[in-house]
């Protein structure tokens, strides 16, 4: 049953990522798009809360995460191998000052398993880093003036390690390797003497291809404070790294219709000189978070998380003036209760409920105004067949940007969906 929900899972995600663009968001217009990874939907329906590991889930943002404590069902002879696959729906309400629209898109987020072997731990996976997906228009005296669309974005494979030192504090380094491209489109528009459209339209083409290696590392320490409390620690840092861009650049002659559809009559290529192939910097990364609960119980915590987004470049874009970067800042807070994990009378009982919320500086200043995030999640493990495996659901509400300064603000729902899969690959033998 739980090899057939994963293929029907994956069979349905993957059908959506391929008929939607990944975000809607006209912020993506910016660097190399909208950052998608917020950790597993486990992580997200608790704020984005990321300090929490155990031996049943995978948590993505933390390496250290792979090492851990043997379980006492297994003898204490080793932990379950994990498996999780997560995607998400979101609606999007875009506000201006002008009007309002409405974008939805659905992803495929997250493809992940993480392995023990005795003290050590391994993972491996795929995600979904940011993403780009944006049509946007200008108007002047009540005509258009520009269009630009853009689409692509960067993903992360990844593998990691974890090792427990002492029980109770593991360590744990991810190893990246980022991939993708990022294609947009500018359309200047013309008019003749008497203010009609010409026929024929200039549109400038540019696509750059991403790809560099980067490294995560992770600790993550926890001790029983008394015979019920138990205090969770947990730090990840993430080194300034850069993406090698291979860009092209091109233009074309075209008839665009009244319906946006852009027919490209001839193409010209453009020799970009030195920007031909260029360096983009991703900026260091770190995070801390502390929190206090009763083990199989309930757990809250707050994290906090410092990117110096001021130190982000790309050559190839230098010239757009409106934006510039600021150092991104989030404070994350949230937390689970299960009512009675091991209940045999009641499933509800057996459900780990979620809550949490985030609010985020995301670094991007367009006017001399910070684009801020506020976001509020809820959400439910779902037991689902054995071992401890569980589907989980969150829900989260928010809002992005502003309306001030002819700027957009994006009001969000977005709508996750994970399977976590555990099993037992190593069984030792007791009898010959």
């Amino acid at each position: 049953m739980i090899k057939k929900l994963v293929f029907v899972f994956i069979a349905i995600m993957a059908i959506q990522s391929y008929g939607q663009e990944g975000t809607a968001s006209p912020y993506s217009f910016y660097g190399i798009g909208s950052l998608k990874f917020k950790g597993t939907v486990e992580n997200r329906s608790m704020g984005g809360l990321s300090i929490y590991t155990d031996s049943i889930h995978v948590n993505l943002r933390n390496p250290a995460s792979y090492a851990g404590k043997n379980l006492e069902l297994l003898n204490n002879e080793s932990r379950p191998v994990k498996f999780t696959v997560g995607g998400s729906y979101t609606s999007t309400t875009l506000k201006s000052d002008s009007g309002s629209d409405n974008a939805s898109s659905s992803t495929f987020d997250y493809l992940a398993i993480a392995i023990p072997v005795g003290k050590f731990g391994f993972g491996f996976g795929l995600i979904p880093y940011s993403s780009v997906g944006y049509k946007l228009e200008s108007y002047e005296d009540e005509k258009i003036s520009n269009r630009f669309r853009g689409e692509g974005g960067l993903n992360k494979a990844f593998l990691g390690f974890g090792y427990q030192i002492v029980e109770g504090l593991n360590v744990g380094v991810d190893i990246q390797y980022n991939f993708g491209n990022i294609q947009n489109s500018t359309i200047d528009y013309l008019y003749d003497d008497e203010g009609d459209a010409v026929q024929y339209q200039g549109r400038e083409n540019n696509r750059s291809d991403l790809s560099g290696l980067n490294i995560n590392i992770g600790a993550s320490y926890k001790v029983m404070l008394n015979e019920k409390l138990e205090l969770v620690s947990g730090l990840t840092y993430t080194p300034e790294s850069s993406l090698n861009s291979k860009n092209e650049r091109s233009f074309s002659t075209i008839v665009s219709s009244t319906d946006g559809t852009e027919f490209p009559i001839s193409t010209i290529e453009t020799d970009l000189g030195d920007l031909k192939e260029s360096d983009l910097v991703l900026p260091s990364k770190v995070s801390f978070g502390v929190g206090i609960g009763q083990p199989r119980k309930w757990f809250v915590g707050v994290e906090s998380e410092y990117m110096k987004t001021s130190d982000f470049s790309n050559e190839l874009y230098s010239n757009n003036t409106s934006a510039t970067y600021e150092d991104q800042s989030t404070v994350r807070l949230g937390g689970f209760y299960i009512p009675k994990y091991d209940s045999f009378s009641s499933y509800l009982k057996r459900v780990v409920y979620r809550a949490g919320m985030h609010f985020e500086n995301t670094g991007l200043n367009i006017e001399n105004e910070s684009i801020n995030e506020f976001g509020m999640s809820f959400g439910m493990g779902l037991p689902v067949g054995s071992f401890f495996s569980n589907a989980n659901i969150g829900v989260e509400v928010g809002k992005r940007g502003t309306t001030n300064s002819n700027l957009i603000q994006e009001n969000f729902v977005n709508f996750q969906l994970s399977l976590s899969l555990n099993d037992r690959w190593f069984n030792k033998r007791k009898f010959d």
